[in-house]
């Protein structure tokens, strides 16, 4: 088996509740987020898949939520914009886009960084 990375950043707002004092006021992140997938099988280039496919289905969900209120998103209106589901978001996207895209590779997990120290890990099931 074989595990991909890439890393990527956005910008974005968000009000939790439920959590404690500071997390119910409205405020943002810079977001660090890790997408992994993974494979068995190498192509005749000896790659699973090129980064650069990855990157671009990556890039596009991103794209949807940087700068933006995350409360007020579609996917964000029955659940918490929490930093859970926001890697639980990214991961079920990219792992349809990448269903499509590159046969064979799954999205295994993806990371939301908070901050330099904090961190929520969803893991998809294969």
């Amino acid at each position: 088996m074989f595990e991909l990375k890439i890393i990527t950043r956005f910008a974005a707002a968000h009000q939790l509740t439920m959590v404690g004092e500071k997390c119910e006021n409205l405020h943002g992140h810079n977001w660090k987020i890790e997408v992994c997938i993974k494979g068995k099988e190498l192509d005749q280039g000896g790659v699973l898949v090129d980064f650069g496919i990855i990157k671009q289905h990556v890039k596009e969900i991103i794209d949807a939520i940087d700068h933006q209120f995350l409360n007020e998103l579609p996917f964000f209106k029955n659940r918490p914009a929490s930093s859970e589901n926001i890697a639980y978001y990214i991961a079920t996207e990219a792992n349809q886009r990448l269903a499509l895209a590159a046969p064979g590779v799954i999205v295994s997990r993806v990371s939301a960084w908070e901050s330099e120290d904090s961190c929520a890990t969803y893991f998809l099931r294969a």
